[in-house]
């Protein structure tokens, strides 16, 4: 029979080793499983084109769907542009949106999420007017009133 050191030693190093080497429990941690959680990646992967001083930017709407592994299903469709934007600006946005979806796919769903979001339709918009002036409002209730 094998020394309890030894029975310890040969069980911490094939923990460590499955650590080490990407074990499923730390790819569970790792694994989407809320719409929040997809909707949030989508967003951190967001690149926005680069925009020349004082350009207002634009909004831009893509519909698309994902497969239970997270892969994309079919070909994502832009259904919202800022209206007047221009040719460049349009397609800018749209290859912009584009890589954000191939960068981000295939999404890590968990099991459960990947069955509930397979071939679903998904609309996300991706709103880019960081150029323009924050709007200033007002109140009635806050404006003084003289009797």
């Amino acid at each position: 029979m094998m020394p309890r050191r030894r029975v310890v030693a040969l069980l911490a190093a094939s923990l460590l080793s499955g650590v080490l080497q990407g074990h499923p429990a730390s790819a569970q941690s790792d694994a989407v499983s809320t719409l929040e959680g997809m909707f949030g990646r989508l967003k951190a992967c967001w690149q926005p084109p680069a925009l020349p001083r004082g350009h207002p930017g634009m909004e831009i709407t893509v519909l698309f769907s994902l497969t239970r592994s997270g892969e994309l299903l079919g070909k994502p469709r832009i259904t919202f542009e800022t209206p007047g934007a221009s040719e460049a600006d349009s397609v800018a946005y749209r290859t912009a949106v584009m890589e954000t979806l191939q960068h981000c796919t295939p999404m890590p769903f968990t099991g459960g999420l990947g069955d509930a979001v397979a071939g679903r339709p998904f609309r996300l918009r991706f709103d880019d007017r960081r150029n323009l002036p924050k709007p200033v409002e007002r109140r009635a209730w806050l404006l003084p009133r003289i009797l």
